[in-house]
């Protein structure tokens, strides 16, 4: 049996968090879940672009998480959340994937919940992605106000089953069906957090949440608004007001991490 530390995670914990109230596995509470899960933890690579990120073990992503309230990337959301749903008795299957390209390494991950017969993902760690859960089935389509998402089934040369995730007509990323280990997970978080070029998180600002406005995108520079029924808003940002943004989206900046990521993004520019 494969060891994802779930006692890591406190369902009562993480349900009060999100502000969903438990009850019994159905769509409905996989749609609530995700849904509150997205508004209640922002996506952010703070802590990799500082240098400074201390790991993606469970007992690290429960305390920063649900404690520390610091957001977090995709292998910190969706072990967070699939440790809660495996406490709450649902059947889950961590899934890795590739990011924009089949060139690029498996450095993406999501998840499946089995339920009634059928396969859901969830995308809990991409930034502006799923807000509930869609059928892993081909030509499934979830509409969003920011753009119809799709699924879409394809099978490599090699054989290997992949599911492009699709935002209109781009590509968001290719997860495959191939058992994930914990240490699939450490190394992907070792690549997108340490090796040189691999990925924006070591260069580039990211931090980004759903509010009940819309949702909200932070980058070293700019702030992109997007709101239900209304025009993408882009806005430049200097290093001070990028600060306070990411602050306004609930991240904890004390004076330390502040000063240490304005010069962080000084020496970016």
């Amino acid at each position: 049996m494969t060891d994802w530390n779930l006692d890591a995670y406190d369902p009562a914990v993480y349900l009060e968090r999100v502000g969903v109230e438990p009850g019994p596995p159905s769509l409905d509470l996989l749609e609530r879940i995700h849904r509150g899960h997205v508004a209640a933890f922002p996506f952010s690579n703070l802590d990799v672009l500082l240098g400074r990120h201390p790991g993606v073990r469970p007992e690290i992503v429960a305390r920063r998480m649900l404690h520390q309230g610091t957001g977090g990337y995709c292998f910190e959301h969706v072990q967070l959340m699939a440790g809660v749903l495996e406490r709450l008795g649902l059947g889950v299957r961590r899934r890795l994937g590739r990011v924009h390209s089949e060139q690029n390494t498996r450095t993406h991950m999501c998840l499946d919940v089995e339920l009634d017969d059928r396969h859901w993902m969830m995308d809990p760690g991409f930034g502006l992605s799923l807000t509930g859960p869609i059928p892993r089935e081909d030509g499934a389509r979830r509409e969003e106000f920011f753009g119809l998402l799709s699924l879409h089934r394809r099978v490599t040369d090699e054989g290997i089953e992949q599911w492009e995730l699709r935002r209109g007509e781009a590509v968001q990323h290719l997860t495959d069906l191939l058992p994930v280990m914990p240490t699939d997970v450490h190394g992907g978080h070792h690549i997108t957090s340490t090796l040189p070029g691999a990925g924006p998180f070591q260069t580039m600002l990211i931090v980004s949440r759903f509010t009940e406005a819309g949702h909200v995108t932070i980058t070293s520079g700019a702030r992109t608004l997007r709101r239900p029924g209304q025009e993408t808003v882009h806005e430049e940002l200097t290093v001070g007001q990028v600060i306070d943004a990411v602050a306004d989206l609930g991240l904890p900046l004390d004076t330390q991490t502040a000063r240490e990521l304005g010069q962080r993004l000084r020496a970016l520019a």
